[in-house]
């Protein structure tokens, strides 16, 4: 067993909540239509995504995409199915993930392949995309249509790009930014630029949201990197060091492998590059973290795409929505989940 490090600048008080109050309405809709869309006459496919779907999860993207058309003063009701194409793509990948990554929890609960096998888990994750791409296809925005549809071709090549760097130590740096840039970020920042897209607004917006939304999304990604060797089990909905028993190469071991000394890496090479993880290898591996700064320097990158994602928003007016969007930088680096 490991212990948890405390990773500091983790008491903050921003949270999600003003951005929740914000699109409330909004997103009733949006479950609405996500428990619709996924209804089917063929029974294990509504069974195995309300399993993921009821699970929980921040719905922060489709929270986006509102937020986003809100800000942009759209007046419209084309936002709320475009939302829930949102979440259908990011449930589809989730779905995807685990059977790529063999992972067995997700949001605290039995991983779907786990119940349902690789297969079943790989075909409804399609057809969610299916039905993503239909509700866009409704709303009759093609530029909305291109970004997602762009955005879902990006995910795909993250997938792969991740496959070739999957437990290979000697993953670079800028390697993994552009594995989490594709798979996580691109997702982030088409959900928040097709808010300005069908609010009909000028490129110089539309391209902030997209800065924005790429940048929060890089800042998640990175936060879920140091909260794997940090979090709280029970916040987590996951066990600490899951990405470590995985052997998953995330940016607090590139940091680590890059500054440690030859028995370090291969402490790195033997435990996630040869699977040969013992009962007191996850100690060690949060003990060389503390010693190489890996868990603070990881945040300190979070909160540098934090800032660059605030400075997007700097173009618009201020207002409630524009506050909400603020202040959901604030909670995505300095989350306790």
């Amino acid at each position: 067993m490991g212990v948890v490090v405390k990773l500091p600048g983790r008491d903050a008080k921003a949270s999600l909540a003003p951005l929740a109050a914000l699109v409330e309405e909004d997103m009733g809709h949006v479950n609405r239509i996500i428990l619709d869309r996924a209804r089917s006459n063929v029974e294990l496919i509504p069974e195995l995504a309300r399993h993921l779907i009821d699970s929980g999860g921040k719905r922060l993207r489709p929270m986006l995409t509102i937020a986003a058309a809100k800000l942009c003063s759209y007046k419209g009701d084309g936002h709320v199915p475009l939302a829930a194409a949102v979440e259908f793509m990011h449930t589809a990948t989730l779905l995807h993930d685990d059977v790529v990554d063999e992972s067995s929890l997700r949001r605290g609960k039995t991983a779907a392949r786990l119940l349902w096998g690789n297969e079943a888990s790989v075909l409804v994750g399609d057809f969610l995309l299916g039905q993503a791409f239909k509700m866009m296809v409704d709303v009759g925005s093609l530029g909305a249509l291109r970004i997602l549809s762009d955005a879902a071709a990006i995910i795909a090549e993250g997938e792969v790009m991740q496959l070739v760097t999957a437990k290979n130590t000697e993953t670079t740096e800028d390697d993994y930014l552009a594995v989490i840039d594709a798979k996580t970020a691109a997702l982030f920042a088409a959900a928040a630029e097709i808010g300005g897209v069908i609010a009909l607004r000028p490129k110089s917006e539309t391209a902030a949201l997209r800065s924005y939304g790429r940048n929060l999304g890089l800042a998640f990604q990175l936060v879920d990197d140091a909260l794997d060797y940090s979090g709280e089990p029970s916040m987590l909905g996951k066990s600490v060091g899951d990405d470590f028993r995985e052997g998953k190469i995330t940016l607090p071991v590139v940091l680590c492998y890059r500054r440690g000394n030859a028995a370090e890496r291969r402490f790195w090479q033997r435990t996630l590059q040869d699977g040969k993880i013992g009962d007191n290898d996850l100690a060690e591996a949060m003990a060389l973290m503390k010693r190489h700064n890996a868990l603070v320097d990881t945040m300190e990158r979070a909160r540098h795409y934090g800032a660059i994602a605030r400075d997007a928003l700097a173009i618009f007016t201020d207002c409630e929505a524009k506050a909400a969007l603020l202040e959901a930088i604030e909670f995505c680096v300095d989350r306790p989940f």
